[in-house]
């Protein structure tokens, strides 16, 4: 009974270090890195490997690209596949060592040979890039068919935009649409997004909004901003659902919550204009400079407009001329207009 109590007390301890370690880190789970750094260097490949991820993404520990490939180094040569493959991410990219790209595929087919998807992708876009390599837009090519054919969707998701924009082989809508879908029904957010927008343009399948939104809604509740985007036009629009413009604010809120700068401007205009939610002239300028100031050449366009019809602010025409200036710039042709206009009046 003793010994059965005791152990009860080892796991109700262990429990409750869990715990803590999940909602109060990293100080409290520093020792959870200093037990990796003791395996680390007892040879466990396991903890090498993770060690190294703790050092490239700073967690537990400060950030140090350098430590993470000499960790990523230590289960590389162990043969620990996912070491490879960021082992040679960071050859790629030259963090923590100097860039050398023949390293990096030396690593990713090391891993490749594994079976290790991630790996198989990267070769792939070395090769469709010329990236240290002779261009082999052919050769890429297989190497994410590769990928995909191991289960892997963003490898899904490159081959129906490869097919799709006819970057490397022929365009096909048809066959770009299938790999959509094969990534949809693996869960895949952004194959989901896609396919819904295959379904919405009738690219490669036929038109149908409802589907559309189906494919959307699925992406759109995994927190995928551009699909949250989309939900709010296909309200907003009224194609696949009811007109509805207070859930197209619902839905362009989510997506400018996660920075999606088209959102925040659309949203701006139903603030403007009163649709689907109060009339509010401060909180559309809000949305519109936090857009503009971010590049957005809508939105500057629109800010532009605020200032110059004194919405929300005081009436400012070189205010207005200046983010006109800026979305004209850019190429947006009512901002051009409205900047002629403003000129042509003074």
């Amino acid at each position: 009974m003793d010994s059965e109590k005791g152990n009860t007390m080892k796991r109700t301890g262990a429990l409750l270090l869990l715990l803590l370690c999940i909602f109060a880190a990293p100080v409290l789970c520093a020792a959870t890195v200093e037990e990796l750094r003791k395996d680390a260097g007892q040879g466990d490949v396991e903890s090498q490997y993770r060690l190294g991820q703790r050092y490239e993404a700073g967690k537990g520990v400060k950030r140090d690209f350098a430590k993470a490939a000499e960790w990523y180094g230590k289960a590389a040569r162990q043969g620990n596949a996912r070491a490879q493959t960021n082992l040679g991410n960071l050859y790629r990219a030259g963090r923590g060592v100097s860039r050398d790209y023949d390293k990096a595929l030396e690593w990713y087919r090391k891993a490749a040979g594994q079976g290790d998807t991630k790996a198989q992708i990267n070769i792939g876009m070395m090769y469709a890039s010329g990236m240290g390599v002779e261009k082999d837009e052919a050769e890429g090519l297989e190497w994410l068919q590769r990928a995909a054919a191991g289960g892997d969707t963003q490898a899904m998701v490159q081959l129906g935009t490869l097919y799709q924009t006819g970057k490397g082989v022929e365009k096909d809508y048809v066959t770009s649409t299938e790999w959509f879908r094969l990534g949809a029904a693996k869960g895949d957010s952004i194959a989901q997004h896609n396919l819904g927008l295959s379904y919405y343009r009738g690219r490669g399948v036929k038109q149908d909004y409802a589907q559309s939104v189906k494919w959307h809604s699925k992406s759109a509740k995994r927190g995928y901003p551009p699909a949250e985007y989309s939900m709010a036009l296909r309200y907003a629009e009224g194609k696949g659902v009811k007109q509805d413009y207070a859930e197209a604010a619902s839905w362009y809120r989510k997506a400018a919550g996660h920075g999606h700068p088209s959102a925040m401007s659309n949203l701006g205009i139903l603030y403007r204009k009163g649709q689907g939610v109060d009339q509010d002239y401060d909180e559309a300028l809000k949305l519109f400079r936090k857009a503009a100031e971010g590049g957005h050449p809508p939105a500057q366009y629109q800010l532009g407009k605020m200032y110059l019809e004194g919405r929300g602010v005081a009436r400012d025409p070189d205010a207005a001329r200046k983010w006109f200036g800026k979305a004209a710039d850019a190429g947006h042709k009512g901002a051009r207009k409205s900047l002629q206009s403003l000129e042509e009046g003074e």
